[in-house]
């Protein structure tokens, strides 16, 4: 979180990528928050950084994540 705090451009493609991650439904169940579903993060992590899912995410590679995510949906709406 302190490494986007630091770059607010990214705020809308973070927040829109906390959608997107989010388990359906996110507000009926408790904490009424956008986490996303358990087995989604724990597969994602796997297939980001192998092992059993277990690891968690650097702040360089989730500030690069969510660059990236802002640029491909400029380029989609073009």
């Amino acid at each position: 979180m302190a490494a986007l705090a630091r770059r607010p451009w990214l705020w809308p493609a973070a927040a829109a990528e906390a959608l997107r991650l989010a388990r359906p439904g996110w507000w009926h169940r408790w904490p009424l928050l956008p986490v996303p579903d358990e087995a989604l993060w724990r597969f994602r992590m796997e297939t980001a950084y192998g092992g059993s899912g277990e690891a968690a995410p650097e702040a360089a590679d989730v500030v690069s994540f969510i660059g990236w995510s802002s640029t491909m949906g400029r380029w989609r709406r073009r």
